[in-house]
């Protein structure tokens, strides 16, 4: 049997890591020769997961057909989110809860895309429908991943299904959701050591939007001036970047995870499109996005159509 190497899209966040950790698990106990792997560093929010059930990050690749000839997608299924050489590789299975974009393979595959807020949410049901018992620390990462993706299940993007896995995976993992969930969303609003290169890339991901390549970057944090006050290098950095990828549009959206509002700052030739998709207008380059937290519900959609 050949080795398959799960991942999830570049700049890691919770639901990716623990996602491609508990599908691996769930592989393998159906058989399979499998391995986790990753593609980006490990975040402050997801260290402090796995740190609190026992768990060692995947390994880091850059690249896949070196290794493998086939791959399985969680959290993602957009080729610019994915490895370099995604194209070099078949795609056996793709576990997901995003749009689907710029996806299409050689061969027939198996797709479980699901309209809720976590991947990890899908892969709960996935283990019942295998009849595979969870693991306590399995549990616990895949409540993690709810618990990051959903704010605490404050998101628009959370739904009922999200929150009886989290209920259920709580009760694995011996955790009180509330209490433990708390203090994962404020490990990773810790930004005090954070360069402005790893804030811009912490939480960032590119979409063609009509004909534009567009990157919306997503940073949580628990006062959002601990991140505006760096603005002019944000700025620079962002342009940097623009200029490096040919993107129209840069967006970095500093969200706080107490009053579930964000800031956006928006650099590159179309930034008239955020005004146009949040009825918003920039001052010195930034916005008060009210009641804005969730990228894939709320960002990504009129963004899109203000593009398109």
């Amino acid at each position: 049997m050949e080795k398959i190497l799960i991942f999830g899209h570049k700049n890691p966040d919770t639901d990716t890591i623990c996602s491609a950790i508990a599908y691996a698990e769930l592989k393998a106990a159906l058989g399979f020769d499998v391995e986790p792997v990753r593609l980006g560093e490990v975040n402050g929010e997801t260290q402090f997961a796995l740190d609190k059930f026992n768990a060692s990050a995947p390994r880091l690749v850059e690249t896949v057909a070196n290794e493998v000839n086939s791959v399985i997608l969680v959290d993602h299924n957009e080729r610019q989110q994915s490895v370099s050489d995604i194209n070099n590789v078949r795609v056996l299975e793709v576990i997901d809860h995003h749009r689907i974009a710029n996806f299409e393979t050689t061969d027939p595959l198996y797709y479980r895309a699901e309209p809720v807020g976590c991947t990890a949410t899908i892969l709960n049901k996935l283990y019942k429908e295998h009849g595979v018992e969870i693991k306590k620390d399995t549990a616990g990462l895949m409540l993690s991943a709810i618990i990051s993706d959903s704010l605490l299940f404050k998101s628009p993007t959370c739904t009922e299904e999200d929150v009886k896995a989290a209920k259920e995976l709580a009760s694995i993992a011996e955790v009180d959701a509330e209490e433990y969930g708390l203090a994962m969303l404020k490990a990773g609003a810790d930004l005090s050591d954070k360069t402005i290169a790893e804030l811009i890339t912490l939480d960032a991901k590119e979409f063609q939007m009509g004909e534009h390549r567009v990157e919306v970057a997503q940073i949580n944090a628990v006062d959002t001036n601990d991140v505006l006050i760096r603005q002019e290098d944000l700025k620079h950095a962002m342009l940097e970047t623009i200029a490096e990828k040919g993107l129209d549009l840069f967006v970095l959206v500093v969200t706080d995870i107490l009053n579930s509002n964000s800031m956006a700052l928006a650099i590159g030739k179309e930034t008239e499109a955020v005004e146009k998709a949040f009825d918003v207008s920039l001052v010195d380059d930034k916005a008060l996005l009210k009641g804005v937290v969730s990228r894939k519900k709320q960002i990504v959609p009129p963004l899109t159509e203000a593009l398109s």
